[in-house]
């Protein structure tokens, strides 16, 4: 039955090839957070290997007529993928409503048809270094890696939402992440799910079952590691650290009608909350979160909110907070600079460190292509003027009381090779951000999977405070020790974990994934040459 359901996949033509295509697309993104069904990806990736085949009918192996079609059934692939996966980006488009509704399908429609030229490529890639039998599954995964690869660099990137990300759906198999990285764990994420597609088109049982079966030992392995690391690893507390993360709950529309002071107030009035379980609550906190970009005003210009801050921290208490900051631009008073920050602030109000955001958001926080979008009527969501500038460069936070600490502001977090270098010398990650603008979608918690795996990249405790959801702490494994829900104001209480030494992917970054990725193109070429 499998070898006749893919017998039809293979000689399907026309307009039900991109139909199946963007249909299996869809089912792909079902293995994506907050759904996490992992074996959708067995049952679309194996589809796409198929429609591929399906394009090698033609007049030559490289004509014109197999690459557009393999070129074609790769972007409805993708498109279904992207709108499956990004449907709730539309929700940032009603938060001002009357000046960003007429632009809702631009995101929910357009990014995704974008971003499908990636897969796009990929299947055509894949259609030029494609072969016969169990080899083909090499090339489908060189060819997808690298173009899922290239999605997280090209034009400032965007890796959400990558394959990869599949594996993070259990704590046991999201350690991989701790050797390979992202990048990695699409390499193996590819291999293993489109693999079941020679079950249905190897000419004898021993072809048919060879691959899968070293795929599935290929699992049981990521699986043994993953079990073995979280049994083997014992976390040791950092000593006299009490942080409290502090979750407000506010909507983008409630932020935009209250006053400066009646949000400051809100952020006083909840970290001044007992204690929600242990402790004696404000009186033992060391440290206080903050989320991303509170203020409607500039705190660091602000004497009397920080004068308000001074009375709220206990002695030795400290602050880390989002802001946004500004400073003159060449020494012209009349005109500034405005930067997305985090500051640190003592418990004498005094800001004594700040970092500020270096991996921008496009059409978020600036507007790429300026001119050409303004004439269209379009802006950045954060009515900044000119919008946010990007900071000099990633550094670690000077926080007493705390190792270094690396910071994530926002988007930042879900870029693993950008954080690699940086966090060498730092002991912990701290992630402001607003999910607010995404309401009660699947966005928030798309956002946190992929933070947590910064944790079990690089070996880090992280603490991660949104605005509206989901702050949480993630120890150095990647396992959510305390949360707040989505859509609920309150505070989390709890100490923190001391790093990990250093991981595989600490250490060498992406350099075992390229090694894997140069394996799968030297399969290809070899097939190619016999």
């Amino acid at each position: 039955m499998l070898q006749d359901w893919a017998q039809r996949v293979v000689l399907m033509s026309g307009r039900q090839r991109l139909v199946l295509a963007f249909l299996a697309g869809l089912v792909a993104a079902l293995s994506m957070p907050p759904v996490n069904l992992v074996v959708a990806l067995g049952l679309a990736l194996p589809v796409a290997v198929w429609l591929i085949d399906g394009s090698t009918a033609g007049p030559g192996r490289f004509s014109g007529p197999t690459l557009r079609s393999a070129f074609a059934v790769g972007w409805a692939f993708g498109f279904g993928y992207f709108l499956g996966g990004f449907w709730w980006l539309g929700a940032a488009f009603l938060v001002e409503d009357d000046q960003f509704a007429w632009a809702l399908p631009l995101g929910v429609i357009g990014l995704p048809a974008a971003l499908a030229l990636f897969h796009g490529l990929g299947f055509l890639l894949a259609r030029m270094l494609w072969s016969d039998g169990w080899r083909r599954i090499f090339a489908f995964t060189a060819a997808m890696a690298s173009v899922e690869w290239l999605r997280g660099i090209i034009l400032t990137g965007f890796p959400w939402n990558s394959l990869g990300q599949t594996l993070g759906a259990t704590d046991v198999t999201a350690q991989v992440a701790s050797l390979v990285g992202l990048n990695g764990m699409t390499i193996l994420v590819i291999f293993i799910f489109s693999s079941p597609a020679v079950l249905a088109t190897g000419r004898s049982a021993a072809a048919r079952l060879a691959l899968p079966s070293v795929a599935l030992i290929l699992a049981a392995a990521i699986a043994g590691f993953g079990l073995w690391r979280l049994a083997d690893t014992r976390l040791e507390p950092l000593p006299d650290v009490r942080v409290r993360i502090m979750q407000p709950n506010l909507s983008q529309r409630e932020k935009h009608r209250m006053s400066g002071q009646e949000v400051l107030s809100r952020y006083i009035a909840l970290s001044s909350r007992p204690a929600t379980s242990g402790g004696s609550g404000p009186a033992d906190i060391t440290h206080l979160l903050w989320p991303e970009s509170p203020f409607p005003f500039l705190l660091a210009r602000e004497p009397q909110a920080l004068a308000q801050i001074a009375n709220l921290l206990r002695p030795g208490t400290v602050l880390v907070t989002g802001a946004a900051r500004a400073e003159d631009a060449s020494g012209d008073a009349q005109r500034f600079r405005y930067f997305n920050a985090i500051h640190v602030i003592g418990p004498d109000g005094v800001i004594t460190d700040s970092y500020d955001k270096v991996h921008l958001v496009p059409f978020g926080e600036y507007l790429p292509f300026k001119q050409l979008f303004e004439m269209a009527g379009l802006r950045q969501f954060v009515a900044v003027p000119g919008g946010f500038e990007a900071g000099a460069r990633r550094k670690p936070l000077e926080i007493k009381g705390l190792p270094p600490a690396l910071p994530l502001i926002c988007y930042e977090a879900i870029f693993p090779g950008e954080i690699g270098a940086d966090a060498v010398q730092a002991g912990l990650l701290i992630n402001v951000t607003n999910d607010g603008w995404f309401g009660r979608t699947f966005g928030p918690y798309q956002h946190l999977a992929q933070a947590r795996l910064r944790s079990i990249e690089q070996g880090l405790p992280q603490i991660r405070a949104a605005n509206t959801g989901i702050s949480a702490v993630i120890d150095p494994l990647g396992r959510i020790t305390r949360s707040l829900p989505l859509g609920q104001a309150g505070v989390i209480d709890t100490a923190l974990a001391q790093p990990l030494p250093g991981t595989w992917f600490r250490r060498f970054g992406d350099y075992p994934a390229l090694i894997l990725l140069l394996l799968c193109f030297c399969v290809c070429v070899h097939a190619r040459i016999r």
